[in-house]
């Protein structure tokens, strides 16, 4: 039985091969293994494009970043037009809670992507930050902003 979370609904396609359970990824274009992360990483990415209405275009899932030469894999980055980055997203299994270890991982990423914003879920629970660079420090949201076209 699938954890419901706290996103909204949306059309998801199964595919069972060999006694595993996938989902299918609108932004890598593939079945993906059904684990609790992906779970909440697909609910989180179709909230980014049908609620928040982020372009498919500008939405990158799991791709390696190397942080003081270790590499690690953020889940979901938004692209700005320009290039740079405009929102990370860590996403944790349901039965993970967010503490202070999972906002420090966020912040060691965005030592290197230099994000404008950061949210933090566990399907459950959605944290939202905005980043102020000028002043070194980020302020909580209740919700990120809609995606704007510049």
């Amino acid at each position: 039985m699938l954890q419901e979370l706290n996103f909204p609904k949306f059309e998801y396609r199964f595919k069972s091969t060999e006694n595993k359970v996938s989902i299918f990824d609108v932004i890598r274009k593939k079945f993906i293994i059904l684990q609790p992360e992906e779970w909440v990483r697909q609910h989180c990415v179709h909230y980014l494009i049908n609620e928040k209405k982020f372009p498919k275009s500008l939405i990158n899932v799991e791709k390696e970043l190397i942080i003081n030469g270790l590499k690690k894999r953020y889940d979901i980055v938004i692209f700005n037009s320009d290039g740079s980055i405009h929102l990370i997203v860590e996403c944790k299994s349901h039965n993970i809670p967010i503490d202070q270890t999972t906002f420090d991982q966020i912040a060691r990423y965005n030592l290197a992507l230099n994000a404008s914003f950061l949210m933090v879920t566990n399907g459950l629970n959605h944290y939202y930050c905005e980043m102020d660079f000028d002043a070194e420090r980020f302020s909580f949201l209740r919700d990120i902003p809609n995606y704007t076209p510049h």
